[in-house]
């Protein structure tokens, strides 16, 4: 390895740069998936009001949300407030608000409920009977996008099977090809050593352990990097729409394991597929 050092390290790091790609993408899924599911857990409902209602049914409203249980008004915005934040969230596009000769935007009360049924039936019942309340123009409820953001992470968890057997491939092409030019590099020392009676696994077993090695190599540099990249996302505060803190989680114990091992599984994959096609085609030549 160390005579032929520039083609082993061309592999190893072609190899980190392609296991990096897919750790990247597994730790993005990842860290979507914790948040859809934590978001999940909790309930929380948009309950616009009609235009023109007075404060006595505005309280009558309150109070009939309050009679569910564990639910809880977190804020009432006015159509004023409603504005301001959406001056706000539009930043230095707010100009575009300035030509509107009237208030489009409700108002509304944010309410979040901490303990609620199943998300086939709770959220729907709960939604249904808040929108019979006289003075209640529209519910949304975070369920509804909750949903279709889980339709969306089956396509890329598809996605992601695709990247990664397609990298895999591209790994094991790579590390075949790389002991390949090793071989044939010391391809007199073992025509020496199978004229003396060596074994051909007494001939594979130093190419095995480069790929070995070049596995061992390549999954532990890019968990390192990887480890380096989640570090330096976690130091910075992420924002949901300006909210909600977002807190950027590392791989679990067992998907850096199952890097580690199919970095290791390419290696000897590959170097044992490149060893074996050179010795069937001496065998080849010599029939």
């Amino acid at each position: 390895m160390m005579n032929n050092r520039v083609v082993h390290i061309i592999g190893v790091g072609t190899m980190v740069v392609s296991l990096l790609i897919f750790g990247t993408f597994l730790l993005l899924f990842v860290n979507l998936n914790t948040w859809i599911h934590g978001w999940g857990h909790s309930l929380s409902m948009s309950v616009y009001l009609q235009d023109g209602i007075d404060k006595k049914t505005r309280d009558r409203i309150a109070s009939s949300i309050r009679d569910f249980p564990s639910a809880e008004i977190k804020r009432y915005i006015s159509k004023k407030d409603a504005l301001i934040d959406l001056r706000k969230a539009l930043g230095s596009e707010a100009g575009l608000l300035e030509g509107l000769s009237r208030n489009p935007l409700p108002a509304s009360f944010e309410v979040g409920f901490t303990d609620v049924e199943s998300p086939e039936t709770g959220p729907r019942k709960i939604k249904q009977v808040i929108e019979k309340i006289d003075g209640v123009d529209e519910v949304k409820y975070s369920e509804e996008w909750l949903q279709r953001l889980e339709g969306l992470m089956n396509v890329v968890r598809l996605v992601g099977f695709i990247i990664g057997g397609l990298l895999s491939i591209g790994v094991l092409f790579i590390v075949t090809n790389t002991i390949k030019l090793t071989i044939y590099s010391r391809k007199h020392e073992i025509e020496i050593q199978k004229l003396v009676g060596a074994t051909d696994w007494f001939v594979k077993a130093p190419f095995l352990l480069e790929g070995l090695i070049q596995g061992l190599f390549s999954g532990a540099f890019s968990l390192l990097m990887l480890y380096s990249c989640h570090l330096f996302l976690s130091a910075k505060k992420m924002h949901l729409l300006g909210l909600t803190v977002l807190d950027f989680i590392f791989l679990p114990t067992e998907y850096v394991i199952s890097i580690f091992l199919i970095s290791v599984t390419l290696g000897l994959a590959g170097s044992f597929i490149a060893v074996g096609r050179f010795l069937a085609a001496e065998s080849y030549a010599e029939i």
